[in-house]
């Protein structure tokens, strides 16, 4: 599978992630940084999340995933620790024309993320179409230290 690359302005949309640990908080972050609403779903978050939302950068709804919780997102992450869930929320999502991430899955995914260097108002993104995200981060790593 190829990914065609794009860069979208996430500026004001709704972004909603699911799941509640360290691959959610990572991409709610990164949805932060470009100026995306965010929601959080998850019956447990991590104590980052958790700050986030005291500090109203985010919304949290405490609860497991359900379809309308999909209801006005832009893009969705099924982030969550279980396979069978994310995969009902990559089928959910792309029922409803949503843009979805599936954490664990690039072939249920309607887009996948490239890994970002960002500096100097530079931005390089390197992408292996979700083969080896791992090498992806090898060359973004090294492409940092040249720069």
């Amino acid at each position: 599978m190829r990914f065609y690359p794009a860069n979208l302005n996430i500026e004001k949309k709704l972004c909603i992630v699911i799941g509640g640990g360290k691959v959610a908080e990572r991409k709610v972050k990164n949805i932060l940084f470009c100026g995306g609403k965010v929601k959080v779903v998850s019956p447990k978050e991590s104590s980052n999340l958790a700050k986030m939302f005291k500090q109203r950068k985010i919304d949290y709804i405490k609860c497991r995933y359900r379809p309308d919780i999909l209801k006005g997102a832009y893009l969705v992450y099924a982030a969550t620790s279980s396979r069978k869930t994310n995969s009902k929320i990559a089928k959910d999502a792309r029922r409803r024309g949503v843009l979805v991430n599936v954490c664990d899955s690039a072939s249920e995914s309607t887009f996948i993320l490239p890994a970002v260097l960002r500096k100097g108002g530079i931005t390089i993104a390197v992408s292996t179409d979700g083969a080896v995200p791992k090498g992806a981060v090898s060359v973004r790593n090294k492409l940092k230290e040249m720069i």
